[in-house]
């Protein structure tokens, strides 16, 4: 599977985002999907995911809220819209995916995701 992200950019803080996160190589209907952060000198942390079999959203507790994953089956993509951003929220936005429906005590860990995108950097500044 290969992914790719876009969508990010320079925004004010309060305003919106929508990310996305484009697979090819195989259908994500089977999967997990999610996207991932991670800011200049930190650890990479988990944002929020999805499972695709049934629409099961799970989200951390800065993205709850304010953040919106979906997916696309069409196009075979899965999106974040992001609002009422802060300026904690700047960083590299990751998406990944896993080929299995995962469980909620799983999702939060990158290292049960064998797919990476590159990157999408966001930066909220006045």
């Amino acid at each position: 599977v290969q992914l790719q992200a876009s969508g990010g950019g320079l925004v004010q803080p309060g305003g919106s985002l929508r990310l996305s996160c484009a697979a090819s190589g195989r259908t994500l209907s089977r999967t997990t999907t999610a996207w991932f952060r991670q800011a200049p000198g930190k650890e990479r942390d988990f944002v929020a995911a999805i499972r695709w079999s049934d629409g099961h959203t799970y989200y951390s507790d800065s993205a709850k809220g304010r953040f919106t994953i979906s997916r696309d089956y069409a196009k075979n993509t899965q999106l974040l819209q992001m609002n009422n951003l802060k300026p904690e929220d700047t960083a590299v936005y990751y998406c990944a995916a896993a080929p299995r429906s995962l469980i909620m005590s799983a999702v939060r860990g990158p290292d049960e995701y064998d797919y990476w995108g590159q990157g999408t950097l966001v930066t909220v500044s006045s």
